[in-house]
């Protein structure tokens, strides 16, 4: 008897051990389970709402995405599906193309799904792209600032670079990672968790190395956002250069850019 009730207690213990994880992984798959609905589905959900239902819902997701930007995160379908469209969803496509019209005429912004395989989406300024100052390119903001130093290191080393030369170059300017900085704060936590989240880099462990090593490359935000050829202008300006000495660089900043390319969708 002692040892079935071991052996219960042990699996009880197990199950309540596995619980959480299980939970965890239903709510990061959470997003497998909506389909994106016909445009006969979407048809159908429309006629079953007033102009101002659709209107109102619109307007919440508006509001929830110029919140959720302020931190420059990218935002989740699943989350938004959740926590805003939430009985909406069948007309959730209409919701996104009226969100995406409002955001362009009215803000200057630019909706932008980022992920197309995770569903999650960024909001730029139109009127700031290639042709114009970003607020990268051109900063006003400490912080962007020290992101455009390390953008522009990485893609004058071919678009990979190693951590440790991020980090020398870092404390050549007097930003020392290993020291709280008076503007910055913990500068590694900014550059490798912040900067990362918000999608301007991707921080990757290099394979079989001991001590664990990592690099950097441009993130998707920085793809979409952040002018190569302004960068290069900058670094002809530093150097009193020809941005077209650099002749890879120059012709990877003269091919179709993102922000150049895609235009606006009306």
């Amino acid at each position: 008897m002692s040892q079935r009730k071991r052996l219960s207690n042990t699996q009880s213990s197990s199950q309540s051990r596995r619980q959480p994880s299980t939970v965890a992984a239903q709510e990061e798959d959470e997003d497998t389970t909506y389909t994106q609905p016909s445009t006969s589905q979407v048809q159908r959900g429309l006629e079953k709402l007033t102009p101002s239902q659709v209107d109102q819902k619109t307007a919440e997701v508006v509001q929830y995405f110029l919140v959720k930007d302020q931190k420059k995160i990218p935002i989740r379908r699943a989350d938004l599906v959740k926590h805003v469209v939430k009985e909406y969803r069948t007309i959730y496509p209409e919701i996104m193309k009226r969100a995406a019209r409002i955001f362009e005429t009215v803000f200057g912004l630019k909706l932008v799904e980022i992920d197309t395989k995770n569903h999650m989406y960024i909001l730029i300024n139109r009127f700031e792209t290639a042709e114009a100052a970003s607020p990268i390119t051109n900063p006003t903001n400490p912080k962007m600032g020290l992101l455009f130093v390390i953008l522009s290191v990485i893609f004058m080393k071919g678009g990979v670079v190693r951590e440790n030369l991020i980090w020398n170059t870092l404390k050549k300017l007097r930003v020392d990672p290993g020291e709280k900085h008076e503007e910055f704060g913990d500068v590694k936590k900014v550059v490798t968790d912040e900067f990362v989240r918000q999608r301007y880099l991707e921080y990757v462990r290099i394979p079989h190395t001991e001590p664990v090593e990592h690099e950097f490359r441009w993130g998707q935000r920085s793809e979409i956002e952040v002018s190569k050829a302004k960068i290069l202008e900058f670094m002809g300006e530093l150097h009193e250069q020809d941005p077209q000495s650099w002749r890879q660089q120059y012709r990877e900043a003269h091919q179709s850019n993102p922000t150049q390319a895609g235009g606006t969708q009306r």
